[in-house]
């Protein structure tokens, strides 16, 4: 009994003296008049209510300047964000390609050679695709084709008053026919050429440049019933048909003919 009355004497001293140090430093007060303010929105001088699943409630917890931004974007807003393809191109995933080979006006018909495939594509803000790309795109855009395929799949030959061909298309893919660095062109010796004579370097023999080689070929591909197929290289001054690749952008900004 005396050990208990002790531990009783003990507990009541403590908590005086706790109740004493409360009143004292204001701490009291503060708690009493927090207990009586309990808010389900943030106040000051209150206590927020936590909600069932005792957290904090969402509408609590301020909304970064961020984030307001994003809120405050409409959906037009949003879409032109959004990366996508042209109307005239068809959307690949994460690139586009024309859905019809690029349309030469009257003055470029028979100068669509590789170079000029290739310059068209990026002054149209793309580039001319590989034959990877065009036989991986085979069964989802109408390549040109044999006169015997689908029109429904692919871009056929129907009109006979000029004949019936197969059609084919150009890709950025390059082989060689010859050995050699020469079968991939050359820049020549241009005439006034001297040698270096700190090295006592003879000057060079002038020879003509070769920038567009019969040697060096394009490949090209067809659609074959929507499989994808090689139809031969050719040479790059060889004019052929040809359709532009492009990464996708914000909105439909492209603006690419065909």
């Amino acid at each position: 009994m005396k050990n208990r009355s002790n531990r009783l004497s003990v507990a009541a001293f403590v908590t005086s003296v706790l109740a004493l140090t409360l009143a004292m430093t204001g701490v009291g007060d503060a708690a009493r008049k927090a207990a009586l303010n309990v808010v389900s929105k943030p106040k000051p001088n209150a206590v927020l209510r936590l909600d069932k699943k005792g957290k904090f409630p969402a509408k609590a917890i301020p909304t970064v300047a961020r984030a307001k931004s994003a809120d405050a974007l409409s959906d037009d807003a949003a879409a032109a964000l959004t990366a996508s393809c042209a109307p005239t191109s068809v959307d690949l995933g994460t690139w586009c390609l024309m859905a019809s080979p690029y349309p030469l006006t009257n003055d470029e018909i028979g100068k669509n050679g590789y170079a000029f495939a290739t310059q068209k594509c990026v002054s149209l803000g793309g580039y001319l695709p590989t034959a990877a790309q065009l036989m991986g795109a085979a069964a989802q855009v109408k390549l040109n084709s044999t006169i015997d395929d689908s029109q429904l799949t692919a871009s056929i030959d129907l009109d006979p008053t000029d004949g019936l061909k197969d059609r084919r298309e150009m890709s950025s893919t390059l082989i060689t026919t010859a050995a050699g660095s020469s079968a991939a062109g050359s820049e020549g010796v241009t005439d006034g050429s001297k040698g270096d004579p700190h090295q006592t370097e003879p000057d060079p023999t002038p020879f003509p440049a070769n920038p567009m080689p019969g040697t060096l070929q394009y490949v090209t591909v067809y659609d074959n019933h929507d499989k994808g197929g090689f139809a031969g290289g050719a040479p790059v001054a060889q004019p052929e048909a040809f359709r532009c690749a492009f990464d996708k952008l914000a909105g439909a900004a492209q603006q690419e003919n065909g």
